[in-house]
């Protein structure tokens, strides 16, 4: 039996599209740029906040900088305003946690956000380890943020689950060495998750709680 297991945040626990949409489109149309229906991002988001701002502007180069940085301060505000947990996630989370499981986050987003959202959402959760955008550390797929997690840990890879939503998280965590799961309640269907090497894929919260706690 695994002992941890690590997650990723947006899309696998908490469904942060609407928050994420609206700070950037009222960032774009802060500088008279097109903005985008929520669904877009679907597809924008999951490899962090420079390559979101580099999807959203698109031809738009020279704005990037202000668009960044009109982003982070409106999202850095409004990332608790229509975000909400998966449903039947918290429950999962408690229940793998009773078991003994060490519960971790490894997301794309900024440090900062991610220990917000955690927070706001998942209270009553103790994780094991959180772990966002730093300065210095390599973004998923690369799969240092994911080893250092399971050295903070003193585990080895093989002892960790690693879910995600999109090919990014599968191939992190293959290359961690960690076994994939792929959920499909997220930002990516199925066909992605399986080309990026998913070795389980869960319908749904209860279904990836019965496979990682087995």
């Amino acid at each position: 039996m695994k002992k941890a297991v690590i997650f990723d945040l947006d899309g696998t626990l908490i469904n942060s599209l609407p928050d994420i949409a609206a700070a950037m489109n009222r960032s774009l149309a802060l500088f008279g740029l097109p903005t985008y229906p929520e669904a877009d991002y679907k597809f924008k988001v999951g490899n962090g906040v420079f390559k979101l701002t580099e999807r959203a502007v698109g031809s738009h180069t020279e704005y990037y900088d202000r668009v960044l940085a009109a982003y982070r301060a409106d999202y850095a505000q409004h990332s608790r305003v229509n975000t909400t947990a998966y449903r039947g996630v918290p429950e999962m989370l408690s229940a793998l946690e009773s078991r003994g499981m060490r519960l971790c986050v490894l997301s794309n987003k900024d440090q900062t956000d991610v220990e917000n959202v955690l927070a706001c959402y998942f209270p009553n959760i103790l994780f094991a380890a959180i772990q966002g955008r730093t300065e210095g550390l390599p973004l998923k797929p690369d799969p240092t943020g994911a080893l250092r997690v399971a050295q903070s840990l003193a585990l080895p890879p093989e002892d960790f689950w690693f879910v995600g939503d999109t090919s990014t998280d599968m191939l992190c965590g293959a290359a961690a060495g960690m076994e994939t799961v792929g959920v499909l309640w997220g930002f990516r269907p199925r066909e992605e998750l399986i080309a990026g090497g998913a070795r389980e894929l869960a319908a749904d919260p209860a279904e990836l709680q019965e496979l990682i706690g087995r």
